[in-house]
């Protein structure tokens, strides 16, 4: 490790443009997509800020941890899915899942009553064609101004890329799942 000296000087950056609802996206092969994007719902909640979680690959039924403590503070979180597609028995009743989840994100996210909108794990149904692209940038495009929507999953595409005000990669550097060891309640959950 480098050892580096401390700024000392600060250049503050004055904004120019007005307060507006963003769209961010959180995306990559690297593990925190979907934490980063229930920080935020939290930092947005404990604000007072109105908060929907949608989860397009988690069952209706799902108790995760994030289930468990979104409910305790009152931040609705819902799946929409019926789990990731290999686990499914029946892949045109999962697409059909997203696309009937996907009309209920829309409509929250149009209605203009929720500062933030979660959109979990979107990218997986969006990439298998369940979910037009073009009916997703069409919301985000149009969305009520003062609504911020976050979006998760791997490999975002371009045209999504492009519209987002803010883009993180997660890049895989190390995983425990390579030396063996299985995912752990309150890590992967």
């Amino acid at each position: 490790m480098e050892i580096e000296a401390p700024p000392v000087d600060y250049q503050r950056v004055v904004p120019t443009a007005e307060r507006r609802g963003l769209i961010l996206v959180h995306t990559g092969t690297g593990k925190g997509k979907s934490t980063a994007a229930f920080g935020l719902a939290l930092r947005a909640h404990g604000r007072g800020k109105a908060v929907k979680v949608y989860q397009f690959m988690k069952v209706p039924t799902a108790r995760f941890g994030e289930h468990r403590l979104f409910e305790q503070l009152g931040i609705p979180i819902e799946g929409l899915g019926d789990g990731f597609s290999w686990k499914s028995r029946d892949l045109d009743h999962s697409a059909q899942l997203a696309l009937d989840g996907w009309a209920k994100a829309e409509a929250t996210i149009r209605a203009g009553g929720h500062f933030m909108v979660v959109l979990d794990e979107i990218m997986y149904p969006l990439r298998y064609g369940w979910i037009p692209l073009e009916t997703i940038l069409t919301c985000l495009r149009e969305r009520p101004p003062h609504v911020h929507v976050v979006l998760t999953g791997r490999n975002a595409p371009a045209e999504m890329v492009e519209l987002a005000d803010t883009v993180t990669e997660m890049t895989l550097i190390k995983h425990h799942f390579k030396a063996g060891v299985p995912a752990q309640r309150g890590i992967e959950d």
